[in-house]
């Protein structure tokens, strides 16, 4: 079975942006990370803007959209 290491950055609290999976121990939600890549900015863009996100992060972000994806369908 493939380890899921960017679980481990990964995190999802009731009481911290409504439950929204964001970066462990920041308020930085996946779906943020995820839109501002699919703008165009760089991982060194985000990280100036969020200087607490690294690009471990970022990749973990978009590695759990993708994981997401596999499993979720939304009527378009």
């Amino acid at each position: 079975m493939k380890t899921k290491k960017f679980l481990n950055r990964i995190s999802s609290d009731p009481d911290i942006c409504h439950g929204k999976p964001c970066i462990k121990g920041t308020r930085i939600p996946v779906y943020l990370i995820v839109s501002m890549v699919a703008e165009k900015m760089s991982f060194e863009e985000i990280i100036k803007d969020y200087p607490s996100l690294t690009k471990e992060d970022i990749k973990a972000a978009l590695q759990y959209a993708a994981e997401l994806c596999e499993f979720e369908a939304y009527a378009i």
